[in-house]
């Protein structure tokens, strides 16, 4: 009788073992890869690709005119007084608050009303990612039954920070692929059809990957056209200073919607106008009716930051707020930041001046007429296929190019690809 018990107690131990082993292999059977991010996709290829000629038009981080990554002067000063003067506690959910009150006046104002005020609930984020989503969060619990208007195109990541938060999403128009300008009747339109009291998000300035902009007389309109349907504006400022060089012109659009009353939404980044991409380094603000909402919205964006990452990281918060706290070096930023902006735009007069003088047919004047990191080029799927295969030019396949790319070693040679494949369209 022991030795049957015995014998039936391994049998079920080992039925047991091979019964769990079965279960826990089909765990992540199904799992299929995830598709590659179109962006990270292109650099891939890139370096794969052994031609002397090849280029990268493809990703949106700042190089010099030799296709090299700029470290800011101002960023350098800052970090050797950084340097074994700061200890590497955690941060407060909410971040560092001298970045914080920095980044504010950077977006509302030197002298804004609303920080006076204390209308402002504000956080560090984790660049304009990680401020996009932890807004898309605030809005999924707070606004449970609401959506977001996004323009068509937007930057890819939009779609998936929205739709990871749970948040329905509709699309506004915004490009016209006719003019490669703004389809500004038909924003206007779809503005004026959504329901009342719908989210919009909005790109303050540099819009990715268009390039393209309201003028500031559209930007009032758009602004009165959002009040009177009592809609929620969420703006991205990616590219605040880097857009025009200066970056009171850049916050333009934040700014009328102030004037107009609104309550507004920011997520700002510092990857782009002071190189701190690998830093994920940003704010989230949003301007309340007054002091003591602004107190609760920060409180509740801290409790939805506190179980994704707990707290931001303190090296870039201490960057920013060093160099933008010190007028000295401030001053030093504003001329910096110029400088890659007046490059970009030198790039944008040169490419077109190359294709004309290539004696291209076709209209490229938009490539001036856009502004910022990105230029929405025309091309087609299989133009930019051919861009790549025959010409080694790597580039997402909306035809979007990264002006930063582009130096006077290359320009001539993506504009002879350019006019190569465009010239029987």
């Amino acid at each position: 009788m022991a030795v049957r018990n015995s014998l039936s107690g391994q049998l079920l131990r080992r039925s047991s073992v091979v019964a769990g082993a079965r279960f826990m292999s089909s765990w992540f059977r199904s799992i299929e890869p995830a598709p590659k991010d179109p962006i990270l996709g292109v650099t891939e290829a890139f370096l794969a690709d052994q031609s002397p000629n090849k280029v990268n038009v493809g990703v949106g981080a700042y190089r010099d005119d030799n296709g090299k990554p700029v470290v800011l002067e101002c960023v350098r000063e800052a970090e050797r007084r950084i340097a074994g003067s700061q200890f590497m506690e955690y941060l407060p959910i909410g971040g560092s608050i001298k970045m914080v009150e920095e980044s504010l006046k950077l977006a509302y104002g030197e002298n804004s009303e609303f920080i006076k005020d204390k209308r402002i609930g504000a956080v560090q984020a984790l660049s304009g990612t990680g401020a996009c989503r932890l807004f898309a969060a605030f809005q999924h619990r707070f606004h449970p039954n609401s959506q977001i208007y996004i323009p068509v195109p937007t930057w890819a990541n939009h779609h998936n920070i929205w739709r990871d938060a749970g948040v329905p999403m509709k699309t506004f128009r915004y490009y016209h692929p006719e003019t490669r300008g703004l389809d500004f009747s038909g924003l206007m339109e779809d503005i004026k059809n959504a329901p009342d009291g719908s989210f919009f998000l909005l790109h303050a300035c540099a819009h990715n990957p268009t390039g393209v902009d309201p003028s500031e007389e559209q930007w009032r309109e758009i602004s009165s056209l959002i009040k009177i349907k009592g809609h929620f504006p969420f703006f991205d400022m990616a590219y605040q200073g880097f857009a025009s060089g200066d970056p009171e012109r850049d916050a333009k659009a934040i700014r009328i919607f102030l004037e107009d009353g609104h309550l507004i939404g920011l997520a700002q980044s510092y990857a782009k106008n002071m190189g701190l991409y690998g830093q994920r380094v940003g704010c989230l603000s949003v301007l309340c009716e007054d002091e003591k909402q602004a107190v609760a919205v920060k409180s509740q964006l801290q409790l939805l930051a506190r179980p994704m990452y707990s707290n931001p990281p303190v090296h870039g918060a201490l960057i920013v707020s060093t160099v933008l706290g010190d007028p000295e070096l401030k001053n030093l930023w504003l001329k910096e930041v110029k400088v890659m902006a007046d490059r970009i735009i030198g790039m944008r007069a040169t490419l077109r001046e190359n294709l004309e003088k290539l004696g291209s047919p076709l209209p490229w004047q938009h490539i001036t007429n856009q502004i910022g990191m990105f230029c929405y080029s025309g091309l087609t799927p299989e133009q930019v296929d051919r861009m790549t295969n025959e010409f080694h030019i790597y580039m997402t396949r909306n035809g979007r190019i990264s002006m930063a790319g582009l130096n006077t070693g290359n320009v001539g040679y993506v504009a002879n690809a350019i006019h190569e494949v465009t010239k029987s369209a």
